[in-house]
């Protein structure tokens, strides 16, 4: 278990409230393999969207977005090049740090790039969802899809974790 509180979300736990008998390198070698599924799926979904944005900007359809919708699409573009980024981020420190003994610090550094990962993917999703509404449907349909979108994402992404959490956290305590 680490003195820092940050690091000890969700990547490292206590043995004696998992139920865990694992030394921390093989707590490590777990939480690692467990961070690449959750990256292999990011990744999936981030290039699909990153796929969308690209093609888009060779559509004959392209030149009748206005201004906003341009401006828009330009961040979605840095946003889903970003994601792209973090995503590929901790296993270019795995590679540096390959056979340095150096992975309970490369889980925790990893873990938190997923979390800032999370955060752009669901901004690139909300805007890519807003883009595609507001261009064809209508600004007002564009403005509900944002909302609903940032409604879905919060709830999903980020309430529905922290209550299940809270909950855990409730239970164990009993």
């Amino acid at each position: 278990m680490t003195s820092d509180p940050s690091a000890a979300d969700s990547v490292e736990h206590d043995d004696r409230v998992d139920g865990r008998d694992e030394t921390p390198n093989e707590r490590a070698d777990r939480n690692w393999d467990e961070l690449m599924q959750e990256l292999r799926v990011m990744q999936t979904g981030t290039q699909i969207l990153t796929g969308f944005l690209l093609a888009v900007a060779f559509q004959p359809r392209f030149t009748d977005m206005d201004a906003l919708q341009v401006d828009v699409y330009v961040v979605l573009v840095v946003l889903a090049s970003l994601a792209t980024i973090l995503a590929l981020a901790p296993v270019v420190m795995h590679r540096a740090l390959f056979g340095r003994r150096r992975k309970p610090e490369l889980v925790r550094v990893a873990a938190r790039i997923v979390k800032v990962d999370l955060t752009v993917i669901a901004a690139l999703t909300i805007g890519v969802t807003t883009l595609i509404v507001d261009f064809t449907v209508g600004r007002t349909a564009g403005i509900v899809a944002l909302i609903a979108s940032v409604i879905g994402v919060t709830l999903l992404w980020f309430a529905l974790p922290a209550s299940c959490a809270a909950h855990s956290a409730t239970t164990h305590e009993r």
